[in-house]
C-alpha cells in the first residue's frame, strides 16, 4: 500500500515555523531561552521537503515524513495535549518502542511546555505503575503492543497508537492528532508559546533501579539543547546523515539524539526492536551513517549472518561499557568506525568522548583498543570531567574535592558539573543533596587520570573487588579476558574467598565454534583461560572461578546486569554451605 500522510498532517502553504512568546516575559533582545524544539522548526524552514522520518516497520507498511509534514504532526500533538488539559510543567508519560509516536512526543511535549516521561516498556507492570504514580503523569501515550502495562491499573487518560500513520484505520493516536489540528484553529506554531524559562523541566527519565526504587532524573530545556548540540558535533551529524534507531529512545531520552538529529537535519530510520537482519538490511540499503549501541548489541551486529564489509563507512557510537580490542577489530573489518563515549542518565547520556590522536594509527590494535576504552575528555558543551579522591558515604559536614594526580594509577571518583548535568532527582531532595555534595555530581564510577589528562574508568564503586588487600577492577579483568580467542563476552564479579577475602568469578559466553569445541571438555577451556590470564593479570586479579553461560543478563539497553550475576554467586555459596 502506497503511503500518504493523513490530511491533518499536511501543512498549510506559507506555514510559519516560529513559536509565539509569552507577552508577560520581559527578556532582553539578546536572549532567547534555549529549547531543543527549535531545531525541528529550523529544519522544516530550511529543508521542508527533506526526509525526516522513515518507518518501514509500521503496522500498515512504510511510513515516511518530510520535515514539513513531521513538524505539522508534532504541532497537532502539541495542540492535542493542550486540548486535553496539559499545563506547563505537567508530566506526560510515553510507553513506546522506537517509532514515530515516541519521536513525535520528544518534540510535541516540549512544544506544549510539558515534561516528557519516557518509560521502559520492558519493566514489569508494578514498576511502570510506580513510575506513573511517582512522576504524577497526567496523560499516557502508549503503543498498542504495550497497552497491557497500563490497562486497568490507572485512572490516567490513555491515548493508544496503533503505529499506522494513516487515515481511516481506527487508530486513536491519529484521531488525537486530527483533533489537535482542529483545536488549533490554524493558529499554527505562532499559537504555541515557547517556554520562557530555559531552566524549566523538559524530561523526567527514570534510572534502572537495580539497587532499589528507580530514581527520576529531571532535566531542563537548556541542558537538553546543549547536550543535543554536543552529540551532533561530536559525531558529525549533518544533512547527509541517516541515523538508525537501535538505542531505545526511552533510555535517557535516547541520549538526546531525538534532538541531535533534528539539529543536524539528519534523517531517522526506526526499527521497533533489535533484529540483526533488519539492522543489516538498513546498513546495506538505507544509507545509514550513524547508530548508537552498547557493546553487547555491537557483538550481535558483527556476528550476524548478514554481516559483511560495507561500501560506505558507518559511525558506531558506543557506550555502556568499553569496547574490547576484538570488537573494535571486527567492527573495523565491516567498515564501522568506533566513537566511544561515556555518560549517565544524570548527564543526559554521553558527556565525554575518547578523542583519537594521529599516533593511534601507528600502534597495535590491542594498544589502540586500550586507548579507545578510556572515557577521555568532556564534550564541547560540558564542564571538565574531574577525578577526585572519593568522599566516604557516611561523611558529614563540608566537602572539599581534591583531584587525584595524573599518574594513571591513583584511584578516584568521576565528578562533573555544568551545562549537561541533571537538575535534580525528582521528589528526592536527600538523594539530590548526596549526589551534589561538594558542588559537583558524583557519578559513583571509579577512575584514574592519565598524563594526557584523559580519564579511564576502572570500575563502579560497587563492582571493585578487594583481594588480599589489593584493589582489582572487574572491568580491567574483563578487558584482558576478552582478548582470549574463544571468548565472545565476559563479565566478572567479586566472590567471597576464605583466604583472600574476595576473588574474581568470570561468566563467559563463547564464540559458537568454540562452544562446540569445549562442549565435552569445559575444564580444558578453564585451563586455557587461566593460562591466558596468568600472562596478563597479577595473581590477585585472576579469576578463581569460571562458568560458561549461554548468555549474560542484560538491561534493555544492553548493559550487563552484574547485580543479577552477584545474586547468582550468593545462591551458589548458599547451596554450597548447605551441602
Amino acid at each position: 500500500m502506497k503511503f500518504h500522510a493523513t490530511t491533518a498532517s499536511i501543512p498549510p502553504q506559507n506555514a510559519f515555523y516560529r513559536m509565539g512568546f509569552p507577552k508577560e516575559t520581559n527578556l532582553p533582545v539578546n536572549i532567547i531561552p534555549l529549547n531543543p524544539i527549535v531545531f525541528l522548526l529550523r529544519a522544516a524552514q530550511i529543508y521542508p521537503n527533506k526526509l525526516a522520518i522513515s518507518h518501514p516497520d509500521a503496522a500498515k507498511g512504510l511510513v515516511e515524513y518530510s520535515f514539513a509534514v513531521w513538524a505539522q504532526r508534532v504541532q497537532n500533538l502539541a495542540y492535542a495535549l493542550k486540548m486535553s488539559g496539559i499545563q506547563p510543567g505537567d508530566r506526560v508519560a510515553v510507553i513506546s518502542p522506537n517509532c514515530p509516536l515516541i519521536a513525535d512526543s520528544h518534540q510535541a511535549i516540549l512544544a506544549a511546555r510539558a515534561v516528557i516521561t519516557p518509560i521502559n516498556y520492558r519493566l514489569k507492570k508494578a514498576e511502570v505503575q510506580y513510575i506513573l504514580e511517582h512522576s504524577g503523569s497526567k496523560l499516557i501515550l502508549v503503543d498498542h503492543e504495550f497497552l497491557t502495562l497500563v490497562e486497568g491499573t490507572t485512572n490516567i487518560p490513555i491515548i493508544v497508537s496503533k503505529d499506522t500513520g494513516r487515515d481511516n484505520v481506527g487508530d486513536p493516536y491519529e484521531d488525537f492528532l486530527d483533533k489537535g489540528r482542529a483545536f488549533s484553529q490554524e493558529r499554527g506554531w505562532l499559537g504555541l508559546e515557547l517556554e520562557p524559562d530555559e531552566n524549566a523541566n523538559a524530561s523526567l527519565c527514570y534510572t534502572s533501579g537495580t539497587t532499589g526504587r528507580p530514581k527520576g532524573v529531571m532535566s531542563t530545556c537548556r541542558g537538553s539543547y546543549l547536550a543535543a548540540v554536543a552529540n551532533a558535533f561530536e559525531t558529525k551529524l549533518d544533512k547527509d546523515s541517516v541515523y538508525l534507531w537501535t538505542l531505545p529512545m526511552f533510555h535517557a531520552c535516547g541520549w538526546t539524539y531525538p534532538w541531535a538529529t533534528t539539529f543536524g537535519f539528519a534523517a531517522q530510520v526506526f526499527i521497533r526492536s533489535i533484529r540483526y537482519p533488519d539492522i543489516w538490511h538498513h546498513f546495506l540499503n538505507s544509507g545509514v551513517t550513524h547508530y548508537c549501541a552498547a557493546p553487547t548489541v555491537q557483538i550481535g551486529i558483527v556476528n550476524a549472518t548478514e554481516a559483511r564489509r560495507l561500501d560506505n563507512p558507518i559511525t558506531a557510537i558506543i557506550a555502556g561499557a568499553a569496547p574490547t580490542a576484538h570488537l573494535i577489530g571486527e567492527l573495523e573489518k565491516k567498515s564501522i568506525n568506533v566513537t566511544h563515549v561515556y555518560g549517565l542518565t544524570e548527564t543526559y547520556g554521553p558527556f565525554t568522548r575518547s578523542y583519537p590522536h594521529p599516533y593511534w594509527s601507528t600502534v597495535s590494535l590491542e594498544e589502540r583498543a586500550k586507548l579507545f576504552a578510556r572515557q577521555g575528555h568532556s564534550f564541547a558543551t560540558a564542564d571538565e570531567v574531574r577525578v577526585v579522591y572519593q568522599i566516604p558515604p557516611d561523611h558529614t559536614g563540608p566537602v572539599e574535592l581534591v583531584d587525584v594526580p595524573a599518574d594513571g594509577k591513583t584511584l578516584g571518583e568521576i565528578v562533573t558539573r555544568g551545562n549537561i548535568v541533571m537538575k535534580e532527582y525528582y521528589r528526592d531532595p536527600e538523594a539530590t543533596a548526596k549526589a551534589f555534595r561538594g558542588g559537583y555530581f558524583a557519578s559513583g564510577d571509579l577512575a584514574v587520570r592519565h598524563l594526557d589528562r584523559s580519564v579511564a574508568i576502572l570500575d563502579r564503586s560497587k563492582d571493585l573487588l578487594i583481594s588480599g588487600g589489593e584493589n582489582a577492577s572487574t572491568l580491567a579483568i574483563e578487558q584482558e579476558l576478552a582478548t582470549h580467542p574463544d571468548v565472545l563476552e565476559v563479565a566478572v564479579v567479586a566472590r567471597p574467598h576464605p583466604k583472600w577475602g574476595e576473588r574474581a568469578m568470570a561468566f563467559v559466553v563463547l564464540h559458537l565454534d568454540s562452544a562446540k569445541k569445549y562442549e565435552e571438555d569445559v575444564i580444558k577451556f578453564a585451563e586455557s583461560l587461566a593460562k591466558h590470564a596468568k600472562e596478563r593479570l597479577p595473581g590477585f586479579a585472576r579469576p578463581e572461578w569460571v562458568e560458561i553461560v549461554q548468555e549474560l543478563p542484560k538491561t534493555s539497553t544492553g548493559k550487563i546486569q552484574k547485580n543479577v550475576l552477584r545474586e547468582r554467586v550468593r545462591e551458589k555459596d548458599k547451596e554450597k554451605a548447605r551441602l
